[in-house]
């Protein structure tokens, strides 16, 4: 009989970047019955690399944010293959105000390799966009669930990522910098990736024994770009059940928890 694999980090790396996996849009597709978008920062433009729209999943109505990296060739020069600009967070945080002011909850999807890092981007403030949201959302008296359904990608994942609820899809994964980029910098070796990847931890059973992420969701056998529809409905589930929790909670207590629960990643030591 022959033995399976074990399944590496950098094995996740590569199904986490499978061009085949679903996208916000197929997500949307399968658990949203009416996604409305909506467009612009009323600053800049409108950034395709993260779109933004009111939604009802499951009966609950709700914002849903998502990084979209596109499918065709045009699609993804379009969305900066899912790099947002500075323009994308600060539509975010306009219609999350919204969100907060109608007390309807947030939903985020995330799947990006990072912020976009041109200079059309710097020069709009992309590190103060961020900087900017991560306060923004910290605070945002409203209940959000974020889903890390592909690739997460250091600020500019988690630039719409600080939420009460974590998910992260099983072939996901969520680090501080590629495992290229990290090979770069302490190896100056691009091939020690996979020593790279598994030394960062940045697999879901690893972040979820760090307390970085809250819950697993599982995927079809192969991955979810072997079956898009199955792996929507897990992540419909999980969105739902994670929802119906958060809304027992009075949102004073969500703000302090969700403080609580940032500040405490990274601290090992009690």
């Amino acid at each position: 009989m022959a033995v399976k694999k074990k399944t590496t980090a950098m094995d996740k790396v590569k199904l986490a970047r499978d061009a085949k996996r679903p996208h916000l849009m197929d997500f949307l597709g399968f658990i949203a019955s009416d996604f409305e978008e909506l467009h612009g920062d009323r600053l800049v433009n409108d950034d395709r690399g993260l779109i933004a729209g009111f939604a009802t999943i499951g009966g609950t109505k709700c914002l849903v944010l998502g990084h979209h990296k596109g499918v065709t060739v045009e699609e993804n020069v379009e969305a900066n293959f899912g790099m947002a600009q500075p323009d994308g967070y600060r539509k975010a945080m306009r219609l999350a105000k919204l969100a907060e002011k109608f007390h309807l909850p947030i939903v985020t999807f995330v799947d990006t390799p990072g912020a976009y890092p041109g200079d059309t981007a710097e020069a709009r403030g992309q590190a103060e966009a961020i900087a900017k949201s991560l306060e923004f959302f910290s605070l945002l008296k409203t209940p959000i669930v974020v889903v890390v359904t592909g690739e997460g990608g250091s600020g500019g994942a988690l630039a719409i990522a600080v939420g009460d609820r974590i998910l992260m899809m099983e072939n996901a994964v969520y680090s501080v910098i590629s495992p290229e980029g990290c090979a770069g910098i302490l190896w100056r070796d691009g091939a020690k990736a996979p020593e790279a990847a598994e030394a960062l931890k940045i697999t879901a059973p690893d972040l979820l024994r760090l307390g970085a992420i809250d819950a697993i969701v599982p995927e079809p056998e192969g991955g979810a770009q072997k079956n898009h529809k199955a792996a929507a409905l897990a992540v419909k589930k999980a969105v739902l059940a994670a929802l119906k929790e958060l809304a027992k909670i009075p949102v004073d207590q969500l703000v302090d928890a969700r403080y609580a629960k940032f500040r405490a990643m990274g601290n090992f030591y009690k």
